[in-house]
């Protein structure tokens, strides 16, 4: 199995394409989802394979996508007892995957335990250890969700919060939305890795879960590193188009953030 694409190197890349991941959100058609890889493999640097993908198909659809040459984000959100993930997790690194994530919610032993698997197993097999994030809050949750869950605390202070513990337990970054951004990057830095979802156009109009959503170059301009597409550009009459001008907006996101980065360093 080839070695997949490292986010690592990607997230420095000025390079739409490479800060583009697309959800490959499909569990009716093997092919279908390949063909979904072969038309987006030079417009999009990562493909997000979820639960229903990955229930139907398994690891072959990854190792299908790395075939491809194409890098591959296991989005599978594990959250178990710290042993269970950590068996997960090493199993994950061995799909030579560019990144996976575990619930933050899980604790603080669950993602040690999570990190130090990525570490022994890469270490002992020379593969380079994917980036392991933690889900926050989902983007299909808001305040009044919170609320209905019983915590006590708004959106803007839980994320912040679960991804310092995430950052302390060993863990390369974080899924959260665009709109937490700003936050995450004054409590965890600027070398913390953020991949945000509910990523719309400023003209989409689709009629989905998703609550905290931000434009491409909006979502870059505040500090997110890696954006989630899926259903605008399944849904677009030609998505290649639409996947180059979520391209052009990452890049014009890239600089103006490097011009604010600039501005506020002198």
């Amino acid at each position: 199995m080839k070695q997949s694409l490292s986010a690592v190197k990607m997230r420095s890349s000025n390079k739409g394409k490479d800060h583009l991941i697309f959800a490959l959100d499909v569990g009716d058609d093997f092919e279908d989802a390949l063909e979904w890889v072969s038309l987006l493999k030079d417009h999009a640097g990562i493909f997000k394979v979820g639960k229903e993908a990955f229930t139907r198909f398994g690891p072959s659809l990854v190792e299908k996508i790395h075939a491809l040459d194409a890098g591959v984000f296991l989005d599978l959100k594990f959250h178990d007892i710290p042993n269970t993930v950590a068996r997960a997790a090493e199993a994950a690194t061995r799909l030579k995957v560019s990144m996976f994530n575990v619930h933050a919610l899980g604790g603080t032993a669950m993602m040690k335990n999570a990190a130090e698997a990525v570490r022994s197993v890469a270490e002992a097999t020379g593969i380079f250890p994917p980036t392991l994030l933690a889900v926050t809050v989902l983007t299909s949750l808001d305040d009044h969700d919170l609320e209905e869950l019983g915590f006590s605390c708004t959106t803007g202070v839980l994320v912040p919060r679960l991804a310092k513990l995430a950052q302390e337990a060993g863990l390369a970054g974080v899924v959260a939305s665009a709109q937490d951004v700003s936050a995450l990057r004054k409590v965890c830095g600027d070398d913390f890795v953020i991949v945000t979802p509910g990523i719309r156009l400023a003209d989409d109009v689709i009629d989905d879960d998703q609550k905290r959503t931000l434009t491409p170059k909006e979502a870059i301009t505040v500090g997110a590193d890696f954006i989630v597409v899926g259903r605008p550009i399944r849904v677009a009459d030609d998505p290649v188009a639409l996947a180059e001008k979520i391209n052009a907006e990452i890049e014009e996101g890239l600089a103006a953030r490097k011009n604010r980065l600039s501005g506020q360093s002198t």
